[in-house]
This record gives structure tokens, sequence and C-alpha cells, in this order.
């Protein structure tokens, strides 16, 4: 800590925000190309069909129109197919059919891309698209993951008999059934997790260019994670060195998850500018997002939970079946398999668990990952089950999840992750007194005597924070007497511009606004694995911290020389070295030093490879309380309380704001969210904002953050992660609240989202039973 105090802790107002609030934010949509074309995908409006002809030729002589691509000119070029690129220990082969960044021979969900169109304007290549006539033969198509699998389902991919892509099974079967025959009490509930579309403000854009000189290509892309992008395009794609390949990311608005990955528009570009010689652009409208961009979750569980007579814990059993869509996505079958693997049974301490997953094709988009992408589901299960075994055994749901809480730590999961600290029984009380449940009973009278329902819901929830492991940083001292901040990490929205100097100023005793971050560009990047599974403060920070140990080092060496005293004599504070005793208070700066170190040809510049894999787990209880009219099923969420464990916080401010927005989300997917399909036809009944319902400010009451700093030691920060927090915690405790107010009626169970006509018919047909 330097002169200008400590930077970590504090809640300083984002840096970025000035740019954005002012208009000048630069995204890809600002990026000004001279002499660029326009790009239009023309997709198909069937969820399986033959393509049986493409008759382009009018289109081709269009105005303005300079190219059309289809699947033919892809296979002339030697364009290979978008790879899927997860790592899954699947008990069988995990079946990985082909897929072009254009349909060949066959359509397999709508908004499969057909075509490509290129023109001198946007209007002409959709006036242009919309002139290829295609000749489709339709085939029967399914939706569901469950009927996907059932015998005699249309068939997808012939090398995926029966629509079957992987089965996945981890834990210990017979540990589960040893469990089962031993338990009091075991309850079991089927669980739908609801298909939801990442929908951020800004919608996927991209910007091909290609450099005939050189056999450079640049992709200017709105994504998250340009590396592993550019490796793709790079490796497996177009087949050329790293180097020719460079992808960016200028400001981002908004990814959650869905812009980590490679789509077709991608490679469409890049081969259209290096046909054409000129720059190609394409911006995705909103209804073709939904088409087009991955979506999340979508999977239908059968959980059981196993009790003892005093209602502890003893097995947990989960099948799943994991919707996939049409095509692998780059990570997809990750986020139902090694993701929430990682958080089975939550919190609690359950000494058998066992999972198997099956994976099934379906006409429909592809899945991905999405804010928390497995962790919400396994939250979800645990947490459901839970309240259930409450109600059916007499049992509070809270002294249940007392009993059950993880209390020594570190602690061993059943499923081999080791949790190395936590309060997890304080957190509950907190989240108990903050959110005043013993007043509850009141309050619910008081709902009752105007003839509403109100319902409290409590649930606990655990991160298991990494992604990838290991990441990459560099420091660099420039000439303007700025410090860059190269990190392999990137912000599409969390504030990383602010966090990151923050700590940079902490470390080094420097002003907050001598350094500025350099991300999501590989070609001052060296390398990286860009955001997701909320691991940028704790993977990318630990790599500055080992850049920034680096650059004092070297400084101290300097300093010595130039102080001509020993390094062991020299004492670093406020951004100076100094000699230890020196009453006169010599000594110099680091920016001075490394002006010297520049200008002797020996620059004090650090770059580190991190190679730190440890997972950390951010983790809390929130409380939900809810309303609920029970003449139309209306639903008011009255009050939200949060008591979650982040680690150590750099900017409680921005923590806050983050566990914030994802407590949005996960509201969003309990009561309004959902990607629907009609079974018969394959069709997407939510393709724009009119059908597909997003939480609005009204929508909800102030969101209570607390958080409590148990920091970690598994890394040099103590941070956990906070990025995708809310979207794990919140489905469960809005869900509890909802069938704790629907409890009176008998009503157990009910799927997300639940929506006033969910909610109504629910509450209608308990009525027509009693």
């Amino acid at each position: 800590m330097g002169e200008h105090g400590m930077e970590r802790g504090t809640s300083r107002r984002r840096i970025e925000d000035d740019r954005f609030l002012r208009g000048t934010g630069r995204f890809v949509d600002d990026i000004a190309t001279p002499g660029a074309l326009h790009g239009a995908a023309l997709r198909s409006p069937h969820a399986h069909a033959r393509i049986l002809s493409i008759d382009t030729a009018a289109a081709a002589v269009m105005p303005g129109v300079r190219a059309v691509l289809t699947t033919a000119e892809l296979r002339a070029d030697g364009i290979g197919p978008l790879p899927c690129i997860a790592k899954v220990a699947t008990v069988e082969p995990l079946i990985i059919p082909v897929r072009p960044a254009l349909a060949d021979g066959l359509v397999r969900h709508v908004g499969d891309a057909v075509a490509f169109v290129i023109a001198e304007t946007p209007a002409q290549a959709r006036d242009a698209a919309e002139a290829i006539l295609v000749e489709y033969d339709p085939l029967p198509a399914v939706t569901d993951g469950e009927a996907a699998l059932a015998q005699g389902a249309p068939q997808l991919w012939p090398e995926a008999a029966g629509n079957l892509c992987f089965r996945f099974r981890k834990g210990d079967a017979a540990a589960v059934e040893a469990a089962f025959a031993a338990a009091t009490t075991i309850v079991e509930l089927d669980l739908v997790n609801n298909r939801v579309t990442a929908a951020p403000m800004e919608p996927r854009t991209a910007i091909g260019s290609f450099d005939a000189a050189t056999g450079d290509y640049l992709l200017e892309v709105s994504g998250q994670a340009v590396h592993g992008i550019r490796d793709q395009l790079a490796d497996t794609v177009f087949r050329v060195p790293r180097e020719r390949m460079q992808v960016v990311a200028p400001d981002v608005g908004g990814g959650f998850g869905a812009k980590n990955f490679l789509f077709p528009e991608y490679v469409l570009l890049l081969l259209a500018a290096r046909r054409l010689g000129r720059p190609v652009r394409w911006v995705s409208d909103r209804t073709e997002d939904f088409l087009s961009t991955a979506q999340g979750r979508d999977n239908r569980t059968r959980a059981r939970l196993g009790l003892d007579a005093e209602g502890r814990f003893l097995g947990l059993q989960v099948e799943t079946i994991a919707n996939l869509g049409a095509y692998l996505s780059s990570s997809g079958p990750g986020s139902s398999t090694n993701a929430p693997g990682t958080a089975m049974g939550g919190l609690y301490a359950i000494p058998a668990v066992h999972m198997d997953v099956r994976g099934a094709f379906t006409n429909t988009v592809p899945i991905d990952a999405y804010r928390g992408a497995g962790k919400p589901e396994a939250n979800y299960i645990i947490e459901r089950l839970i309240d259930l075994a409450a109600h059916r055994t007499g049992h509070s749901a809270t002294e249940l999840r007392r009993r059950n809480l993880i209390a020594d730590f570190p602690h061993k999961t059943a499923m081999g992750m080791t949790i190395d600290v936590g309060e997890f029984h304080a957190n509950l009380d907190r989240a108990l007194a903050a959110a005043n449940v013993a007043g509850f009973a009141a309050r619910r009278e008081a709902s009752r005597a105007r003839g509403m329902l109100r319902g409290l819901g409590v649930a606990c929830f655990l991160e298991t924070s990494r992604g990838a492991p290991g990441e990459w940083a560099a420091v660099r001292f420039e000439a303007d007497e700025r410090v860059a901040l190269a990190i392999g990490t990137q912000s599409n929205g969390q504030g990383h511009e602010t966090s990151f100097p923050q700590v940079a100023a902490d470390l080094l005793g420097l002003p907050v606004d001598t350094f500025r971050l350099v991300q999501a560009d590989t070609r001052h990047v060296t390398r990286g694995h860009g955001h997701g599974g909320a691991r940028s403060l704790h993977m990318g920070g630990e790599a500055l911290v080992r850049a920034i140990d680096v650059v004092l080092v070297k400084g101290r060496g300097l300093a010595a020389q130039l102080l001509q005293s020993p390094e062991a004599s020299l004492h670093f504070a406020g951004g100076r070295f100094s000699v230890e005793g020196d009453p006169s208070g010599s000594g110099i700066g680091l920016l001075e030093l490394a002006r010297a170190a520049r200008e002797a040809g020996a620059p004090l510049d650090a770059e580190v490879d991190s190679d730190l894999d440890l997972v950390t787990f951010p983790n809390g209880c929130q409380v939900a309380e809810v309303e609920i009219d029970r003449e139309t099923g209306k639903l008011s969420l009255e009050r939200y309380v949060a008591i979650d464990d982040y680690g150590r916080l750099v900017n409680p401010m921005l923590t806050i704001g983050q566990v914030q927005g994802g407590l949005a989300q996960g509201i969003g997917q309990a009561l309004f969210e959902e990607i629907a399909y009609d079974q018969d036809s394959g069709q997407i009944l939510t393709a724009s904002l009119m059908d597909y319902c997003l939480p609005r400010a009204e929508d909800l009451p102030p969101l209570e953050v607390t958080c409590i700093e148990v920091p970690t030691a598994s890394n040099r920060l103590g941070v956990k992660g906070s990025g995708q927090a809310g979207c794990i915690g919140a489905p469960q405790t809005v869900m509890n609240a909802v069938l704790d107010a629907l409890a009176p009626l008998g009503i157990e169970t009910i799927d997300m989202p639940a929506t006033p006509g969910r909610l109504w018919q629910a509450m209608r047909d308990a009525a027509a039973v009693r």
C-alpha cells in the first residue's frame, strides 16, 4: 500500500462508465471500416428438412450483390467445420457430428444458416437473401430432449443412434443405493430447468477482414474469449498458423457466456473478406439473435434425496436428460456434465452422491454455457429437494439446512471437490435475521386477510469458480509514464478497467489513473482464456500479482545499483524504493526507475504464465418473499435478501452490482423467461422480446446484497469470484417462496417460469382435486 491509500477494498466508481454515459464507448458497430461490404444470412424456416436445391441465380445479379456463399463455396475453399472443444469423460464416446458454417444437405433447426449474401449495403444483402430459392423436403422434428431419446423419435444424425450424444456418470452409485436402503425417508422430484437465452443488450456482431499481402485475417467481434475463438478459427476452420489469425473484441454490450463461442457467421465473414478483398460487416438483429446464438439450460431431471430419522442427508441421486440442440456448440456438453458435477449437493455434507446424464440431439438452437453453466442447475436440484423433504417429514426446512450444512473445513465433497473455507451456518443465520423471517407469520396473515397468498423462500448456493486453469498477464511501462496491464481475461461489462488498476495501484503504490487495461486483443495479449466461470479476478488477478512480483524484483535490483545500496536494505512504499533508516529520505520512484531501465535497454516490463488451477467456492444464503393473487395468478416479488461470501473484495460496489445483475437474471428464469418451441413443427415460439419476457425494473424489489468477506488462501488476492453467483442463487430461492405460498393449496411442485398463467392453472387444478 502506498501514499495513495488502499485501493483494494475501495468502492470506486467505474472508470469506463464515463465514456459509456457520454456515448463514446467503442463497440463493434462503432468501428469505421471504409469500403466495407455487408453480410446477411438466409436461415431455414424449417426445424428439420432436406435441402433439395438452392437457386442463387436471381440473388447474385441483384443491385449491390458481390457474392452469395453456400456450402459448395465452403467446400471449394477447404473451410473446415466448427469444432466442439469440450473435454468430457463420457461413459461412451462423445459423438461430435460435423457442423459446417452453412447447412450441408439438411437443416436441423429453425434459423440454421443456408446461405450468406454479401452486398454493398445491409438492405441489399437482406433483399438478395430473400430472393434465394431453396427447395426443402420437410422432415419430422423433435424439440424436447426426453422425447428425442424415446423410441421412434425423428433421427437427427446417423452416427447418433436414438439421438444420444453421450452418457456421463459421476459419483458412487453403489454408495447411494446403500444410503437409500438405510434411509428413513426418500423424497423424489421431477424438475425442469427451462431453456433461456442470454439476450444481451448488444446482439452478436462482427467484422471480418483479410490482408492479401500478408495473409493475415482479422475478426473484430462482440465476444468474450478472443484467444479461444482465434485458436479454433486458425487450427480447425481455416487451418493457418495462429499468428495469421487475429481476433479483437472492443467494448462488449453484455455476453453472459453466450459470446464465448465460435459461430458460423464469423467463419463466413472471414471467408467473404478473403474472396472479395474487402472487409465484411454483419450485425444480428434481435430475432436473428434468438434463432442463432447459443441458448442455455434445458434439462429434465429426476432427483432423489435420502434422509435418516433426524433429517440428516444420506444420499443424493440425480438422473438428467440434457437437451443439446441440433449441433454441439464449442463447449456445449460441459454445461450439463463437468460443470454441475463440481457443485452437485451444494453446501451440504452428503456422504454419497451420484449423477447420470444423457445428452440428446434435438431440432433446436444449440445449447452452451449461460451464466453459471451447470452450477444453477445443481443448486436448484438440492434446494428444491430440501424444501420438499421438509414438507414430507414435518421438519423445518431451515433446520434441515442447518443440520446438514458443511461445518468443518477443509471439506472434501462426495464429488471430489475440496472446499477450503466458509461460514455457511453463520450466513444462514445472518440471512434469516436480515430478512426478518421471525416476522413473516404476521406478514402472511396480513396477506391472507386481503385474499392473497404469501410465501417465504430460503435457499443456499455453492459456486465452483475457476473456468479454464491458469492465466497470462503482463505489466508494461510506457513512454508516456502510464503503465499498461495486459491480461488474458476479459471484461464484457464487469468493470475490469477499474478493478485491475485498483489491484495494481495497491501493490505498486501508484495512482489508479496511472494504469490502463489491455485486453481482448490477440495482437497485444499473448495468451488468455477470456471470461467464463467467474474466473477473471481469481485467475487474471493471480497472474497480475505474479507479474508485479517480477517487476518489483527487477526494480529492486536496478534501484540498488542507482542508490548504491544492497538490495536487502531497500524498502518499497508509496511507489518508491528507499534505503531503510536513511534520515535524508532519499530514494527513487518506480516510474523514474522504469524510465532509466527503458533508456538502458532493459525495461522493467514483465509477463508471466500463472499455473494456478485451484477452484474457489463463492457461496451464500438468500431469502425471497412473494405474494400471489389467488384470482389471477399475478405474482409480486416483495423482497429479496442475499448474504453472500465472495472472499476478499477489491471493489465492494462493483461486486454488489455484479451480484444484483445476476440476481435479476436468475429471477428472470424463475418467473419470466422461457425459450419455447412448438413440439410438432419445431418452430420457436419466443423469437422476439414481444414473446420472450425479460424482467423489468418494476418487476424487482430492491435487491439487498450484503457481502461477508471470508478470504480464500487459494490465490494471493483472497478472492472467490462473483460474476455468476446471482444466477446460481436466485432460481431456487424464488421457487421455494412460490411453493411456500402455494403449500396451503396442496401444491408441492411447479416448473419455472412461474408465470401468472402457470400459477393460475396450478391453483385451479388443485381446487378441482380438493
